[in-house]
């Protein structure tokens, strides 16, 4: 999801899972960027914490956080969620919920 995402945005950086490094950043045009959090093998997040907290408040980012549960505290209230999860080998079932200020991404879906 994240490689289309950074592909849709214009970066032209290899995008990889962020599991063992835990962030990654892939560079946009225009100066954006595209934020990454994989807090997967965290029990505790730490300074990615604090780092994440800057991140959602940038306006030139996009921050995606998979396994979010770990650092819900420090997510805005009115965001775009997608939520996915495996009903089969080759199947998955995706819910997308969004703030009041993020409900026009879901037109047209």
């Amino acid at each position: 999801m994240v490689r289309g995402l950074a592909q849709g945005a214009g970066s032209s950086d290899q995008v990889a899972s962020p599991t063992f490094t835990i962030s990654r950043v892939y560079n946009c045009p225009n100066n954006k960027r595209i934020n990454h959090f994989d807090f997967y093998r965290l029990a505790d997040p730490g300074l990615m914490q604090a780092e994440l907290g800057e991140s959602v408040t940038d306006p030139m980012s996009v921050t995606v956080v998979e396994w979010a549960n770990i650092v819900k505290e420090v997510l805005p209230d009115d965001r775009l969620v997608i939520e996915l999860s495996s009903t089969g080998e080759d199947l998955r079932h995706v819910k997308v919920t969004a703030g009041k200020d993020h409900k026009h991404l879901l037109q047209g879906l």
